[in-house]
């Protein structure tokens, strides 16, 4: 383990327990004073609250989520241990409008919302889905892959938000929000066991420390997974994991105008995922439909007894692939009250992240003699320091407003090799060190204008600045490409860019449950820079800035004394300078390259809708209908695939996806309630590529999950059954061309039918 990770891991688990050692003395001290019938403090999201109750930070201030004029969606922890999912992945089964790329590693995993996201290796790309945790903005989208421990709610915010939500998050927003301090004792345990040997354990306590003064909070978290896929190479199974974490948090109050929030977490990761499995051996093209066969792949995996399908969980592999993280920081909010209804609120953080990753290139485990053997290692250290001062406007005047700065420095530095063998004998090396350095300013405001109670105008405005420097050296042990190795090279670089958001709107209350918006938004994400392995010198020059102006129609609306909610929302978005991913080749070798891609555009509707048919029972229906698609490509110079794919599908954007939800309650007696939960999402098919090929399309799937849970009130007690992927459907939640030919996929957790329990306590 890096000296500074087990530094901050150290830190981080001693103070956690130092801090739950005084808050479970404290409180027990408390307790015995206090009304053994007094509840702990709730939540403000639980799956029972009143939608008009459900308060959110949208606009970075509370507000109730039906008068917000942006299209959103909430997901709870209780509906996150129902559904036992505890990172975006999983979380973004259930929400129509977002999707989720999976890869080996998890600096190669994306967020995608409306069909828009960013796929890129390099550090110098910034991700078009903006991850906000408590306040802080992740600036690498492999921090936000992270196990989300004591999760309260999470908010999806559809559409360009950078008025107020930076750094740039020029296509949404994830607003990830972790539990406060209470300052009534609460303490809880919870344990779970799933099939596959998946457990975790989480715990944790909440009380006052100094009456008046100071409340804290704290966390840990033990969990693992052995995998669903197997190694024939070793016997053994992979595609699991191993967590580890702790959080804690401590609010302080030194007077009644001023509360201090000061957090600390980390989270260690190792996960044992494959580079890919193999589902075929040949490969498609677009829009030929020409089938290039491999014969020396199938008959080397053939000899190693891999069965290339779209059922195939074998692999063949002598490295173990893995992506071992290390992913932690700390923060102070500080929250002033300045009088008449003003208040200044201080956000001051550090994050650092650092990656290990191992990786079986060519997928095999044997040596043959057509077919080079080929080992991956990558070492990520990344950090970040940023800080947000903002003041925000008392409500019920004519102008209330946001408005504040906004600044981020954040340093990567990685060093990446790669092994190349040929018939047992090491052939070629390479070896590159490269990183980023990048600092982004803001001035930010978003406001409205209360022309009457019911009518007002929405103006938001984001003025910002990138200065974005790289450096890359590549030593090469062969003068010319091999496979997957480009020569030496170096270069360095940099460069600044000024640019801006904006959302201008009107919102009208038709009834006192009924709300209308019209919004127009431009957003905007800075210039990049594709710093990666096999970096060359067409890669030196800066990526153009992606930018996009959207429309959003929106209504939400409540019914029959509130029991029904419907809240829908109509799209357009229009992208510019649009930064992807696509296709590469050295020497035989699949790699990909950043480009800027051209335009694109995503259109749609979407729709949440809640019935509480009784005071048993409540249905649910989320959809999305999005049409992402390719404007105009500009191909690259080249290129080994075809660019000819002007209104085609974007990755990552189903044309339909839908969630169905059900939830009855019932009181057994004064003591014990029964409840039943069922949910069944939908998806349409799936292209995963740019470059259009047939097979790295994923066919349209639907999935049935569900749980029966028993309380016992008066034990503070629940049992939940849950059962994932009833109907045993299987599915792929990623798939690309492999490293020497055919097509690989990643098979996720419910790739077919589990089930377990989950046991939780509160005291």
């Amino acid at each position: 383990m890096p000296p500074l990770s087990s530094n901050l891991r150290r830190i981080a688990l001693n103070i956690s327990m130092t801090s739950l050692g005084c808050a479970m003395a404290a409180a027990a001290a408390q307790a015995q004073s206090a009304d053994k019938k007094h509840p702990p403090a709730e939540h403000k999201i639980s799956e029972s609250s009143q939608p008009e109750d459900i308060t959110v930070s949208v606009r970075r201030r509370s507000e109730p989520l039906q008068k917000v004029p942006v299209a959103t969606s909430v997901y709870t922890a209780r509906q996150a241990t129902r559904d036992n999912v505890h990172d975006l992945q999983g979380i973004f089964e259930f929400i129509p409008s977002a999707n989720f790329r999976t890869n080996s590693s998890s600096k190669d995993r994306a967020t995608f919302v409306r069909g828009i996201g960013t796929i890129a290796t390099s550090p110098g790309v910034e991700p078009s889905v903006s991850t906000v945790l408590d306040g802080v903005v992740l600036a690498r989208p492999g921090q936000a892959t992270a196990d989300i421990l004591d999760l309260d709610h999470v908010e999806v915010l559809r559409g360009p938000q950078g008025t107020l939500f930076g750094k740039n998050a020029s296509a949404g927003a994830i607003n990830i929000v972790t539990r406060k301090p209470t300052s009534d004792f609460h303490a809880f345990a919870e344990s779970s066991y799933f099939s596959g040997n998946e457990y975790r354990l989480t715990g944790g306590v909440s009380g006052t420390l100094i009456p008046s003064k100071l409340i804290a909070n704290a966390s840990v978290l033990v969990g693992g997974f052995d995998g669903n896929v197997k190694n024939i190479a070793n016997n053994t199974t992979v595609n699991g994991y191993e967590h580890r974490g702790a959080r804690t948090k401590l609010l302080w109050t030194p007077d009644d105008a001023t509360q201090v929030l000061f957090n600390l977490d980390y989270m260690y990761q190792n996960d044992l995922v494959p580079t890919g499995v193999y589902t075929s051996t040949n490969q498609v093209a677009y829009p030929t439909n020409t089938i290039t066969r491999n014969p020396a792949l199938a008959a080397a995996l053939a000899s190693e007894g891999v069965t290339p399908s779209k059922n195939n969980t074998s692999v063949s592999n002598n490295t173990q692939s893995r992506s071992v993280d290390h992913t932690g920081g700390f923060s102070t909010t500080i929250d002033r009250d300045l009088g008449r209804g003003y208040k200044l609120t201080s956000i001051s953080a550090y994050r650092r992240w650092q990656n290990i990753q191992d990786q079986d290139y060519d997928g095999l485990a044997g040596v043959h003699a057509t077919l080079p053997e080929v080992r991956d290692n990558g070492k990520l250290n990344f950090w970040q320091a940023s800080e947000e001062l903002r003041i925000a406007s008392p409500r019920g005047h004519f102008f209330d407003y946001v408005a504040g700065f906004y600044y981020l420095h954040g340093v990567d530095r990685e060093v990446y090799s790669r092994d190349l063998s040929e018939n047992g004998h090491h052939t070629a090396y390479g070896q590159s060190h490269y990183g980023i350095t990048n600092n982004n300013y803001a001035l930010f405001a978003e406001g409205n204008l209360n022309f009457t109670k019911k009518f007002r105008a929405i103006l938001g405005l984001r003025l910002l600045r990138d200065d974005l420097s790289y450096y890359m050296r590549r030593v090469s042990s062969s003068p010319v490409a091999v496979t997957g190795i480009r020569p030496s090279y170096a270069s360095s670089g940099g460069s600044s860019h000024n640019g801006y958001g904006d959302r201008i709107g009107l919102q009208y209350d038709i009834q006192s449950n009924i709300h209308a918006y019209f919004t127009y938004s431009h957003g905007y994400k800075g210039p990049a820079y594709n710093a990666f392995f096999n970096m060359q010198a067409t890669d030196a020059k800066v990526l153009k800035p992606e930018q996009n102006d959207s429309f959003e129609l929106g209504l939400k609306s409540q019914f029959l004394h509130r029991r029904i909610t419907a809240n829908f929302a109509a799209f357009i978005e229009n992208f510019s300078n649009y930064q992807a991913n696509f296709l590469d080749n050295v020497a035989g070798g699949t790699v990909y390259r950043m480009i800027n891609a051209g335009s694109v555009s995503s259109k749609g509707v979407e729709g949440d809708i809640t019935v509480r048919a009784t005071q048993k029972l409540t249905l649910g229906g989320n959809f999305a209908y999005t049409y992402a698609v390719v404007d105009k490509f500009n191909c690259p110079a080249g290129s080994p695939a075809s660019c000819n794919v002007n209104g085609q599908p974007l990755p990552f954007a189903p044309r339909w996806k839908f969630v169905l939800n059900a939830n009855y309650t019932q009181p057994l007696t004064e003591r014990f309630n029964l409840s039943f939960n069922s949910d069944y999402t939908w998806q349409s098919r799936t292209q995963y590529a740019l470059t259009e090929t047939p097979d790295t399309v994923q066919k349209a799937y639907g999935i049935w999950n569900m749980s029966t849970t028993i309380e016992d009130k008066k034990l503070r007690l629940q049992l939940s059954l849950i059962m994932r992927n009833a109907l045993n459907t299987h599915y792929n939640s990623y798939m690309a061309y492999g490293a020497l030919g055919g097509v690989v996929s990643s098979i996720p957790r419910d790739y077919g039918r589990y089930g377990g329990f989950v046991l939780h306590k509160d005291f």
